[in-house]
């Protein structure tokens, strides 16, 4: 954040900070639902179909958020997000059973849309300094969930593991302090194609990152640590996934910085193509140093998207094609927890790891070898 941040930078900064209260129910509920199931009464893929939930909500229900927030503006909008957060996590310490989890999870995954639509919004509003603003804006967004996974681990350690989610619930209503200085006006959004479009080639580098390191990957680091470390495994866990998000607030500033002098494209395909040789590692079986590999890069990787979106929709189509790209991110990452639940254990890791990091890769070269004049500006999504 500059030394005299503009309106701009102040209304990323606070919709960030909201975000970052909301979040870390979510992410414990990633670390502690695999691990201990049967606490919460659900099956290994219950478990996988509950962490995607949230995802797949999004697909159909991205568009009628993005209408929503286009409408009514960021206060309302990130207001309601973060008390459907605190009542999510309160569900999730009290209600046990698939049936019961499942309309949390829907619930959270619109909010989260409102939230995570905000952010990017909010960051690119002005181009002159969005790669800077977006990277300070995943800093702010990772600081909750680094302290509610250790946290989160060694409770489940000594005490119910479900107790969390009671303090994350009055965390998350710690949001509403900076969701009040939000502004209320209402954003200027293009109608979408009502025809379906093919997914060009950024669509599908954020479907395979949210299959690979939102799904895949944070899966198996939760389920394959629990057989090679058992007893402390979840605070193994718990804390690589905590390193996950320290990464973000340490490196996301960073690479919005190298972003905004090597041009984000450049650093998209160099990124990516060093995440997927770390996977092909992780699936090898070396777990937990390929696992600290993926965290960093990952964290370079996430300011990223809402730049290049920027840069190639400039003006009204802009709000659209972020909810555009949030959406193919979304199918990935909806169909790897329940991949994973599927296929972790009954199929090689290696073959698991390498097929994706393969796909990975691919996308990303398309991705950084299109010029950007050539990428629709919106492209319909399925929904």
């Amino acid at each position: 954040m500059p030394p005299n941040p503009s309106s701009t930078d102040l209304n990323s900064r606070n919709a960030a900070i909201a975000l970052g209260l909301a979040l870390p129910a979510d992410t414990a509920l990633y670390l502690l639902l695999p691990m201990y199931a049967d606490q919460f009464g659900v099956t290994l893929a219950e478990a996988g179909l509950l962490l995607a939930a949230n995802r797949l909500v999004r697909i159909a229900g991205y568009g009628w958020v993005a209408r929503y927030y286009a409408r009514r503006g960021d206060r309302p909008t990130c207001t309601m997000a973060v008390i459907i957060a605190a009542l999510c996590a309160l569900g999730y310490a009290t209600l046990s059973g698939f049936w019961a989890l499942l309309p949390l999870r829907l619930l959270w995954g619109l909010s989260y849309a409102g939230l995570n639509l905000s952010t990017q919004s909010l960051a690119t509003a002005d181009l002159d300094g969005a790669s800077r603003r977006s990277g300070h804006s995943r800093a702010l967004i990772a600081m909750g969930p680094v302290i509610s996974l250790p946290l989160g681990a060694l409770l489940a350690m000594w005490v119910d593991p479900r107790a969390i989610f009671y303090v994350l619930a009055a965390a998350a209503l710690f949001g509403l302090l900076v969701t009040r200085p939000l502004p209320s006006l209402a954003h200027h959004m293009a109608k979408r194609a009502r025809r379906f479009v093919w997914p060009n080639s950024l669509d599908m580098w954020s479907f395979m990152e949210g299959l690979t390191l939102d799904g895949l990957f944070i899966i198996g680091l939760s389920y394959l640590g629990k057989d090679l470390l058992p007893g402390g495994a979840v605070v193994v866990a718990g804390s690589l996934m905590a390193m996950r998000y320290l990464a973000e607030i340490l490196l996301s500033p960073i690479g919005g910085r190298m972003a905004e002098r090597a041009g984000p494209e450049r650093m998209l395909v160099m990124l990516s193509l060093l995440t997927a040789v770390a996977l092909i590692g992780f699936g090898a079986g070396w777990l937990w140093s390929c696992a600290a590999v993926i965290v960093v890069l990952r964290a370079l990787q996430l300011p990223l998207l809402a730049p290049i979106v920027a840069r190639r929709t400039p003006g009204p189509e802009r709000l659209q094609a972020l909810a555009n790209r949030s959406v193919w991110r979304d199918i990935g990452a909806g169909l790897g927890p329940m991949l994973a639940g599927i296929l972790l254990p009954i199929a090689p890791m290696l073959y698991v790891y390498a097929a994706a990091a393969i796909l990975l890769a691919a996308t990303a070269v398309a991705c950084g070898a299109r010029p950007p004049e050539n990428v629709s500006p919106g492209s319909a999504t399925p929904g």
